[in-house]
């Protein structure tokens, strides 16, 4: 790949249809938000035709006090361990990215007893559902041992980096939710079929359309490396290295910035080339992933006897990976318009 071209793979992945995502994003929002999370919960048995503004709720408790989630098994990549309760129910369940159902229950219910039949459902096809409740303190939260519900929310994730939510996984959602609402005494609020899948079809068309990889290439300007020696050499520079075979460059919070491929098979004796892959809207802009890629990239040329390349063996000068460091922060720029910011909990669910 030529500096131009490589400019051209990273820059076709920005001009995307961001206005007409931005469109469905805020129909989306209000219509979701109105049906999941209005604040309106004196009765959670009764649907009257009038009700009040809605609104997120995802403040403290009732009284003040953060709601207890000790019991919760859900953890979602990108989540800081420090949120609440409320802002992690909305990260599970998220308007934006998921189809919500509402799930009426006929009395309050405990977690404990729920959750065995609530973790029969945690997938359709290769998109992941998720459960939250209305605890009696008034906050949406995660279902937790110990808790008492009077509503639940179900949400399946209506697109991942691959496919969008169809028509057969929307069928198999719907009975598997039907017989798990009969298990705990609820009856689901199931959203139309041909609306779903046309809002699954426009987030996919985003995902697709920013699902960006970008990588540089280091060659070696004499004999070919050991992979003996160069796993001593890029352990030196940080690297993790994975019984796989995978190096992993650590992010220092138990994520990663960036990847590096021998180009060979686990067996291999020997490798000419390496590759330093950054996975872009799964790394915040503030960790300065590309950033931090190509400072590696020059630290290992010194210590390697590299050049760094295109995938053309065409070496990539500083100017060339000035430009493109640039258009990665134009990508960043659509992104955080979309209100997928890169490394956010919702880019990481939908491009994990």
């Amino acid at each position: 790949m030529t500096d131009i071209e490589m400019s051209i793979s990273i820059g076709a992945v920005i001009v995307v249809g961001v206005l007409v995502y931005n469109k469905w994003q805020e129909h989306k929002a209000r219509k979701s938000v109105a049906r999941a999370f209005s604040a309106d919960h004196d009765d959670v048995l009764m649907r009257t035709e009038e009700r009040s503004e809605p609104r997120f709720d995802i403040g403290s408790g009732a009284d003040g006090e953060t709601p207890d989630v000790e019991g919760s098994t859900t953890v979602l990549p990108g989540t800081d361990v420090g949120v609440s309760a409320a802002e992690l129910a909305i990260s599970l369940v998220d308007p934006l990215i998921d189809c919500l159902i509402p799930l009426a229950l006929e009395a309050p219910v405990r977690g404990d007893k729920i959750l065995p039949i609530l973790h029969t459902l945690r997938h359709v096809g290769n998109k992941p559902v998720h459960f939250i409740g209305l605890h009696v303190n008034g906050d949406w939260e995660p279902i937790a041992h110990g808790g008492v519900y009077t509503r639940l929310q179900a949400g399946v994730q209506m697109a991942t980096r691959t496919t969008a939510l169809n028509e057969l996984e929307y069928s198999e959602l719907v009975t598997r939710l039907r017989a798990v609402s009969d298990e705990i005494g609820a009856e689901p609020e199931i959203p139309d079929m041909i609306e779903v899948m046309g809002e699954a079809r426009t987030l996919q068309r985003f995902v697709s359309g920013h699902d960006a990889q970008l990588g540089v290439n280091l060659l070696s300007n004499g004999a070919p490396w050991s992979i003996t020696t160069l796993i001593g050499a890029l352990e030196k520079q940080g690297f993790d290295v994975r019984p796989d075979g995978r190096f992993i460059m650590p992010d220092g919070d138990g994520g990663q910035l960036f990847t590096l491929s021998t180009n060979v098979t686990l067996g291999a004796d020997t490798t000419s080339r390496l590759t330093l892959l950054l996975d872009v809207p799964c790394v915040a802009p503030a960790r300065d992933g590309f950033g931090q890629m190509v400072t590696c990239a020059r630290a290992l040329v010194g210590r390697l006897d590299a050049t760094i390349v295109d995938d053309s063996d065409q070496p990539l000068l500083d100017e060339a990976l000035g430009e493109i460091n640039n258009q990665v922060l134009e990508f960043y720029q659509e992104m955080e318009i979309a209100d997928i910011p890169a490394g956010s909990t919702r880019a990481m669910r939908l491009f994990s």
